[in-house]
């Protein structure tokens, strides 16, 4: 059983909110000319609406069997490929032309380590010429210390937000004691994780308006290539 699968029954109701990234990862696959893989693929929220709207097929991998079932039954009828398996352990059948992450979901893994076995694994996943996405926010020290212990409800789901400065992470914690974990990384971090998987960063966004990043942003929304 996967720690994920406690949120899948209440997981589309949770991440209602975020809907500003569907048509930025919309935008990039219909640029692909090759295999589309979503990782992290979870109950197909971005991966449902790329198929939809470009008619493209695209391969999801997730690591939790219960997220997998909800978008299984999601997109019944359409090219969606959906595959268990933990991203760290990357292995397409044909290289692809374009992996992309959504919803911060690289944030799960834990430190820079893992971060960076995922990072080399996609880079030898992809064409020459294929493109890495992901987003991730820029993490807040003022704003998690203010947000520490806060019991909140978003969209009927209640949770707890637990701030741990020395392991750089993020707790959000159910009443039921279901909890997702988040590790943050700075963008110099991003960066290095960029350079020793051998890619290369395309663009730098401080949104999913292809706004430039700036000292005031809020997410970063990277698009990096691998060399042709």
């Amino acid at each position: 059983m996967s720690e994920y699968d406690p949120w899948a029954p209440i997981y589309d109701a949770w991440a209602a909110h975020m809907t500003e990234d569907v048509a930025h990862y919309l935008r990039l696959a219909r640029e692909a000319d090759g295999p589309i893989v979503e990782l992290m693929v979870g109950s197909g929220r971005v991966a449902i609406e790329v198929v939809r709207e470009t008619g493209k097929p695209v391969l999801g991998i997730d690591s939790s069997p219960a997220m997998l079932e909800i978008a299984r039954e999601r997109s019944s009828g359409l090219p969606l490929e959906l595959r268990l398996g933990d991203v760290r352990e990357l292995e397409l059948d044909e290289p692809a032309a374009l992996i992309y992450v959504p919803f911060r979901s690289l944030l799960h893994l834990h430190g820079w380590t893992q971060k960076r076995e995922v990072f080399e694994r996609v880079a030898r996943s992809l064409r020459p010429g294929g493109r890495f996405a992901f987003n991730a926010f820029v993490f807040s020290h003022t704003i998690a210390a203010r947000i520490d212990g806060q019991t909140q409800d978003q969209n009927g789901v209640v949770h707890t937000i637990h701030y741990a400065p020395a392991d750089n992470r993020i707790d959000i914690t159910r009443d039921d004691g279901a909890t997702i974990r988040l590790w943050w990384a700075t963008k110099s971090e991003w960066e290095g994780l960029i350079d020793v998987a051998g890619l290369e960063v395309e663009a730098l966004y401080g949104g999913f308006d292809q706004e430039p990043y700036a000292d005031e942003s809020l997410e970063m929304v990277w698009v990096t290539r691998k060399p042709a």
